[in-house]
């Protein structure tokens, strides 16, 4: 038997990585880098002005154990995600199976859900900002006429966070939605025909065809939500600025006001890795739960 093609192919070998060189170098720079660079920094007390940088190791850790500002705006955050992501997948789930049909009123509406998420922070805070303000807002006008008194959403240490939440759910909440229909339409259509041909009613089709089959999409979407609600900061901080109170400020917010106001760059960056580590451990706990349904399952 010849041993030509084994040998061609062993000599091939070093020149295929040189088709994945490109990827593993931007994926060190752009991103192993930065990550062990921040880790580094993390552990020194470095001063943006001065740029005079010392090593204190776990210092800065631990003044963000002991910072009762730190432990509230992690409170938020973790209110934040709370409230948005379940929010982001029942609606989203609900829009797409609402809207998966032909017809023009549809296509419409598809359309109009999805274009929200295209515009700025900036144009859409400003947008609920107007119609927030009290008294004179569209949403305090609409109290008036229902006969409600007038609730403080922006001002308020209990409302201000679920607002906030709210808006951000209107504005983006069209791309989860576009990755659902995407999932329903790649539902093989001969699985309802069967299911027509049965008699099937249509919450049976729901809950035993069409729900079974969106598992993957709706973990997709539920661990692309966490991760983006994580981190929450333009809409914060154009809306409330963290007030009330703190009861806004969020990760990211605090962090940047540690690195470009107070100039503390290793306590900012040592805020953000215990961001990253939090994210971490709640996709991870993500996975292993429904890694676990799974096995149960089975």
């Amino acid at each position: 038997m010849s041993t030509a093609p084994t040998v061609g192919l062993r000599a091939s070998r070093p020149a295929h990585a040189l088709f994945v060189l490109p990827f593993v170098t931007m994926y060190v720079l752009m991103l192993l880098w930065p990550l062990a660079k921040g880790i580094w920094i993390s552990f020194h007390d470095h001063d943006l002005l001065s740029d005079d940088s010392f090593w204190v190791g776990l210092a800065n850790y631990a003044e963000l154990w002991q910072d009762e500002v730190f432990q509230q705006v992690v409170w938020n955050t973790l209110r934040f995600v709370a409230i948005s992501t379940p929010i982001f997948v029942v609606l989203s789930l609900t829009l797409a199976l609402a809207l998966n049909r032909p017809g023009k009123l549809a296509t419409f509406l598809r359309a109009t859900f999805f274009c929200a998420s295209v515009f700025s922070v900036t144009l859409i805070t400003l947008v609920w900002k107007l119609a927030l303000m009290p008294e004179r807002g569209l949403i305090a006008q609409m109290f008036t006429a229902l006969g409600i008194p007038e609730l403080p959403l922006l001002t308020s240490d209990h409302l201000a966070l679920l607002t906030i939440a709210l808006v951000t759910v209107w504005w983006i909440i069209g791309l989860p939605m576009i990755m659902f229909l995407s999932a329903l339409q790649q539902i093989p259509g001969d699985i309802y025909e069967a299911a027509a041909l049965d008699n099937t009613p249509r919450w049976r089709v729901l809950t035993h065809i069409t729900l079974p089959s969106l598992k993957r999409a709706v973990i997709l979407v539920t661990l692309i939500e966490v991760i983006r609600q994580f981190q929450v900061f333009p809409q914060i901080m154009l809306m409330t600025n963290g007030g009330p109170n703190n009861t806004t400020r969020s990760i990211v917010q605090f962090t940047y006001e540690q690195a470009f106001m107070q100039l503390s760059l290793g306590y900012a960056t040592a805020a953000s890795q215990i961001l990253l580590a939090i994210m971490l451990i709640g996709v991870s706990a993500q996975l292993w739960l429904e890694r676990d349904r799974k096995g149960g399952a089975r």
